[in-house]
């Protein structure tokens, strides 16, 4: 049986819940513009605010030196989704606090100042925000923010002012997929300003099934309002996406399950995959298992499976850098293992 992730809503169909807010000092120049120094006494002034700060809730909070970090140890972070592409990829002076269960990241000195997320397994948008806000009020004592009366919270681009606030879903949509009706819900979400990526964010490719649904508009909107309507369209997103899947398994029993029985027979016994593959073959699966047809594995350790062959991650685990040819193979032999284990 599934373990710990059956607890929580929606599970087999939303992936993770998040909430960002972007927020910078009223009294330095946004990130683009300013020094070295001024990057420094920024990352000082986060630090002062909060890294020592604890409730259960929070939890302990890690200060990481992304400048210090090798190049394996900076993907893995943005594979985990603990830090952005852009932060990684950046050579200004830049932090991030994160928390020991990995469910909070302060990015310093990213596009803006300061990028607050929370991530949270499964349909805990309300939840997500709630800490989100929580840690803002932390910061929002020690940290004047560039505030506006008239625009609201002032941001170095255009798109995150006002509320500053990013509410996004993952969703993990196969079926919609199989049936060509995702081609209406990406629509249909252009037209109520709702963006949906690939599994990193901007740029990135729906691979495996997975799209990352958030909101395009900050301002004029409260944050709840925001939150709700993410809510409510992921709602009738995970509805669809479910009764479609229960069809499609009613019409087309024998082959369904043929599909899903193949794939994870290629994932049990593979010698080389490729990530792209691995991540289309474990979509099969988790809708497997989801369904009942398959029952002797759960979806945890598909989640686990899914971070740890991850390039960054697998490199992290074995100790050392892997050409594209060795990642494929040690790739095969950690699925082959945990599928083995469970």
């Amino acid at each position: 049986m599934n373990g710990k992730v059956n607890m929580i809503p929606d599970h087999d169909v939303i992936v993770s819940s998040r909430v960002r807010l972007a927020r910078n000092f009223s009294q330095y120049p946004f990130p683009s513009k300013m020094n070295s120094k001024q990057a420094e006494e920024i990352i000082g002034n986060v630090k002062d605010a909060i890294l020592n700060y604890y409730d259960a809730e929070i939890g302990n909070l890690l200060f990481v030196d992304i400048g210090s970090l090798g190049n394996i140890d900076k993907q893995m972070l943005v594979e985990k989704h603990l830090i952005s592409p852009d932060l990684a990829a950046s050579t200004k002076r830049s932090a991030a606090i994160i928390s020991k269960n990995e469910n909070i990241s302060i990015m310093i000195n990213e596009e803006d100042h300061l990028r607050i997320q929370v991530l949270f397994p499964g349909m805990q948008i309300d939840n997500a925000w709630k800490l989100c806000d929580k840690i803002d009020d932390i910061l929002d004592k020690k940290i004047e923010f560039a505030y506006s009366n008239v625009y609201g919270y002032l941001t170095c681009c255009p798109t995150n002012l006002g509320t500053g606030i990013r509410a996004s879903v993952m969703l993990h949509l196969p079926a919609l997929v199989m049936t060509g009706y995702i081609r209406n819900i990406l629509e249909a979400c252009g037209k109520l300003n709702i963006a949906v990526r690939g599994m990193y964010g901007e740029h990135s490719e729906a691979i495996g099934n997975m799209f990352q649904m958030s909101n395009q508009i900050t301002l004029g909107q409260t944050e709840e309002e925001i939150i709700s309507s993410i809510k409510n369209i992921a709602t009738q997103i995970v509805e669809q996406e479910k009764a479609l899947r229960n069809e499609l398994y009613r019409q087309n029993t024998i082959k369904f399950e043929d599909k899903i029985y193949r794939s994870f027979g290629i994932l049990a016994n593979a010698r080389t995959i490729s990530t792209e593959e691995s991540l289309r073959l474990i979509s099969d699966v988790r809708l497997g298992i989801d369904l009942g047809i398959i029952k002797d594995i759960n979806t945890d350790t598909l989640n686990e499976i899914m971070l740890s062959i991850q390039p960054a991650c697998l490199q992290k685990l074995l100790g050392r850098p892997l050409d594209s040819n060795e990642r494929d193979i040690r790739r095969a032999e950690l699925i082959r293992m945990k599928l083995k284990k469970s």
